[in-house]
């Protein structure tokens, strides 16, 4: 029996259950970079991709709304994952003093990846549901025009500028603290750890950087005809 005062086994539960929503939602996002870009082979590719998570190539034809709600999926993981989140970010302002304290004295790497992985967290809380709104809301825009035309002529690539560097900031840290924390990495592993780490993110923002630029340079190319959805090579020389 636990003490009186003890908190009892949901401490730990949802320590776990925030680990797991938070592993989950960093390799998805690595999986979605890869995916997005696609558009750097070309537009076609990147159209295959699309028809490809609507069913086009299970039913033969495009079914947006399973796009819609594998979003909303991610939806509610994101926002239980923030909820777990917050319940470890100091609430008073005597909590925030020790913290930076503490930091001061201590001059930890790990604790400044903690409080990096809080700032970048705080900035999704604001950024991230926007897109992911737009995505559930209008699932027959994504495609190579049409994700473009968002980019650019909807004046959309600011807000993925600046998600994209607190995403992959986020997920870098999120799954080096994961490996740390389950796994017990520590001494010559730990510093191969945080190399990789730093590997993995300095990877997938460059990526993420040419790709973004891939689908400004198509927005301002298809800009005069914005709204025209993009229609394959293949079905161009048929028509």
């Amino acid at each position: 029996m636990p003490a009186p005062d003890s908190p009892g086994p949901w401490p730990a539960r949802l320590d776990v259950l925030q680990s797991a929503t938070g592993l989950f939602l960093a390799l998805f996002m690595w999986l979605h970079m890869l995916f997005v870009a696609s558009i750097l082979l070309g537009a076609d590719a990147m159209w295959r991709v699309t028809r490809f998570f609507e069913g086009y190539y299970l039913f033969g034809r495009s079914l947006p709304w399973l796009v819609s709600s594998f979003v909303a999926g991610i939806f509610m993981l994101f926002v239980v994952h923030a909820w777990l989140g917050l319940r470890k970010f100091p609430g008073h302002w005597r909590q925030h003093a020790v913290f930076w304290r503490h930091m001061r004295d201590m001059r930890h790497g790990d604790t400044t990846l903690w409080l990096v992985q809080v700032i970048t967290g705080f900035g999704m809380l604001f950024l991230a549901p926007v897109h992911l709104y737009i995505m559930m809301a209008h699932p027959d825009l994504i495609g190579p025009y049409e994700s473009a035309d968002r980019v650019w002529s909807g004046r959309m690539w600011p807000l993925y500028l600046l998600l994209l560097l607190l995403v992959e900031l986020h997920a870098g840290v999120g799954l080096y603290r994961l490996a740390v924390k389950w796994l017990a990495v520590g001494g010559t592993a730990r510093r191969r750890l945080m190399g990789l780490k730093w590997g993995f993110t300095v990877f997938f923002v460059a990526l993420g950087l040419v790709t973004l630029g891939a689908y400004v340079r198509l927005g301002i190319e298809h800009a005069p005809h914005a709204g025209e959805p993009y229609v394959p090579t293949w079905q161009r020389s048929v028509s």
